[in-house]
C-alpha cells in the first residue's frame, strides 16, 4: 500500500482520440455545455447519480463501462468506445490533488487529459481521464528520473508536481512522498508519455494508526469507506481485518461524540 494504488490496463482498442471541448463563448454557454458534457463524458447516455463509489460503479456498468484494472486504492472501468477510463475509489484523500495536478499541468501534455473529477459520498473519488497503455520499464524509469531531476524537458511539470504535492503535505494527514514507481508512467493514444498517480495516502501508517487519531484528524464524511478500498496490489485483506478496522473507528467515534 505504501506505493499507492496501481492499475493493470489492457491496451486501448483502435480508434480516434476524443478532442477537448472548445472554449465556450460566454458563462451561460459554459454552464449549459458543462452539464451536457457531464452526462456524455461519464455515462455515454445516462446520468451518474449522486452517491458513493458503489452508486457510480453501478451506473457506469449499466451504461456499458467494463472493468480494466484494480489496485490498492481504486478500480478502473473503461468506456464503451475504449477511449476513456474511470478511476473509482471508496476512499482517497489525495484524489483532489491528483485532479489539480492534471488540470494545472494540462498544457504540458505530460499528464493524462482529465475529463471529469468529483468527490463521492463518504470520502470516495472519481476521475474520468483518457485511456492509457503501459510503456517499457526503461522508458518509464527515465521519465520518472527526469521529473525527479527537473530535466529541461519536464521542468515545468516538475515544478507543478512539487507545488501541488507541498500543498497536499500541508493540508492532509498521512500524505505520502511522491510515488516514483515506473508503472505510473503511461502512454496516451497520441503517443506522448504521461505520468499518473504521483500522490498517495501513506497507507501503512494510516491503516495502523490509533483509531482515535484517525477520528480526530479525518472527518467522518471523508473516511466512511476507509475499510472498503480494493487492496488488490499488496493485499488482499486478511480475514476479519476490515471488520476490525470499522469497529475500532466506530468505537473511537462514539468516544469522541461522548466527549
Amino acid at each position: 500500500m505504501a506505493e499507492g494504488w496501481r492499475l493493470i490496463r489492457s491496451p486501448p482498442p483502435k480508434g480516434e482520440q476524443w478532442d477537448s471541448p472548445p472554449v465556450p463563448r460566454d458563462r451561460t454557454h459554459r454552464v449549459r455545455k458543462r452539464k451536457r458534457e457531464r452526462t456524455t463524458l461519464l455515462t455515454i447516455g445516462g446520468v451518474i447519480p449522486k452517491g458513493d463509489h458503489r452508486d457510480v460503479e453501478a451506473a457506469l456498468r449499466a451504461d456499458g463501462w467494463t472493468p480494466c484494472g484494480a489496485g490498492d486504492w481504486a478500480i478502473a472501468l473503461r468506456s464503451p468506445d475504449g477511449t476513456r477510463a474511470a478511476r473509482i475509489t471508496p476512499f482517497d484523500p489525495t484524489g483532489p490533488y491528483a485532479a489539480t495536478l492534471y488540470r494545472e499541468a494540462a498544457h504540458t501534455r505530460q499528464v493524462p487529459e482529465l475529463f471529469d473529477h468529483r468527490r463521492l459520498t463518504g470520502g470516495g473519488d472519481l476521475q474520468v481521464m483518457e485511456f492509457l497503455r503501459p510503456v517499457e520499464e526503461a522508458e518509464a524509469v527515465a521519465f520518472q528520473s527526469a521529473i525527479g531531476a527537473r530535466a529541461a524537458e519536464v521542468a515545468e511539470l516538475a515544478d507543478i508536481v512539487r507545488r501541488v504535492h507541498e500543498r497536499a503535505r500541508r493540508e492532509l494527514p498521512w500524505c505520502g512522498p511522491l510515488d516514483a514507481n515506473p508503472a505510473n508512467v503511461m502512454r496516451a493514444a497520441d503517443g506522448r508519455l504521461v505520468v499518473t498517480d504521483l500522490f498517495y495516502a501513506d497507507g501503512p501508517n494510516l491503516y495502523t494508526a490509533d483509531p482515535a487519531l484517525i477520528v480526530a484528524r479525518i472527518p467522518e464524511g471523508e473516511r466512511r469507506f476507509m475499510a472498503d478500498i480494493p487492496f488488490a496490489s499488496t493485499g488482499p485483506w486478511k480475514p476479519g481485518e476490515q471488520e476490525a478496522l470499522r469497529a475500532g473507528i466506530e468505537s473511537a467515534q462514539r468516544d469522541a461524540d461522548a466527549g
